[in-house]
């Protein structure tokens, strides 16, 4: 009983190393799928289009906290293992990906300019 008291703060700081490998050896098992981001990714597409919609050119801070607010309320378990800088970069492909639709696809060309009302 003596040595617990004495060493209390080295078996605290043990038992912190080991949550702490644990809790990173859950996050990288529960890491997602490739089909699971290709889902999300289409997804992101979605919602970048419907935040252009909402929001309109010019507001690029605004669109993509908008499409985080939706993201966190699709995707909140995912959104506690990326980051912030690597949800940005997903969010950057998803607009690569809808400026190449508005220029070859009229049909999201007028949803995008509020033409055409969503289904």
């Amino acid at each position: 009983m003596e040595q617990i008291i004495n060493n209390w703060a080295l078996i605290i700081a043990a038992v912190a190393l080991v949550v702490s490998v644990v809790t990173a050896v859950i996050k990288f098992t529960n890491m997602p799928t490739a089909a699971q981001i290709a889902k999300v990714k289409e997804w992101l597409l979605y919602a970048v289009t419907m935040a252009e919609k909402e929001l309109g050119g010019g507001t690029g801070k605004l669109k993509l906290r908008y499409v985080y607010d939706l993201f966190l309320t699709k995707f909140n378990w995912l959104a506690k293992v990326i980051t912030f800088e690597q949800f940005s970069a997903l969010v950057d492909e998803a607009l690569e990906e809808m400026k190449r639709l508005l220029e070859s696809n009229n049909a999201v060309k007028e949803i995008v300019n509020n033409n055409v009302k969503e289904e």
